[in-house]
């Protein structure tokens, strides 16, 4: 039996593994999306984020299989329920990447995106995730707190975003417009924000302590 859950827990990983690379495509194609106006992005943005949709149901359907199959108890029950709690942070991050690419298509052609740090907001976005993921799956304590640690960056990276548009508000520039562009920085401040969550529930499923999360 212990064989029968090893191979699900290999499973598991695989999947997680794979909707993480999914998060990572939706970003990026948004991201490219709003810095090129290319629709075709979009639609790669949109089409990712109904794979996330799938991959949540899928791990969903893991999970409960195991829980009912096989009763695990202590690390391997906080196992499957830190991954749970994962797919939740992982679909908000494919729903948030859509909306980027939403509000993309509607500034396709303004040069403000250039001008501030949302290419360098979407990197550090990326990276997390994918890193949140590796540590679950490597079961990697200190890699999980390096990300929950680089939370602040980011969020410092938002704020100076808002700092520039609130300026360029002030100088005459499109008001509406950088609005737009100010919701799209907080969406990736957000993913940023899901990536700690991740993180903290890596650090749950390893030590049975989690730090707290974010909304």
């Amino acid at each position: 039996m212990r064989d029968r859950f090893n191979e699900q827990l290999e499973q598991l990983n695989v999947e997680l593994i794979k909707m993480g690379a999914l998060c990572e495509e939706s970003i990026s194609a948004a991201a490219k999306a709003l810095m090129e106006g290319d629709a075709a992005l979009r639609e790669t943005a949109y089409a990712a984020e109904r794979e996330i949709d799938q991959s949540e149901r899928i791990i969903e359907g893991l999970c409960m299989r195991m829980l009912l199959q096989q009763q695990p108890v202590a690390r391997d029950l906080r196992t499957i329920s830190a991954a749970l709690k994962m797919i939740s942070d992982m679909e908000r991050i494919g729903d948030q990447a859509a909306d980027i690419a939403e509000i993309a298509r509607d500034i396709q052609n303004s040069p403000i995106p250039a001008d501030i740090p949302l290419g360098e907001m979407a990197r550090g976005a990326i990276a997390m995730v994918t890193d949140s993921v590796e540590s679950f799956v490597r079961k990697d304590l200190e890699l999980a707190r390096r990300i929950i640690a680089r939370d602040d960056e980011i969020d410092n990276m938002f704020l100076a975003v808002k700092q520039n548009l609130i300026q360029r508000i002030g100088g005459g520039d499109n008001g509406e417009l950088c609005v737009d562009i100010l919701m799209i920085a907080k969406y990736f401040e957000r993913i940023g924000d899901h990536a700690v969550n991740l993180a903290e529930w890596v650090e749950y499923s390893i030590t049975g302590c989690h730090s707290g999360g974010k909304a």
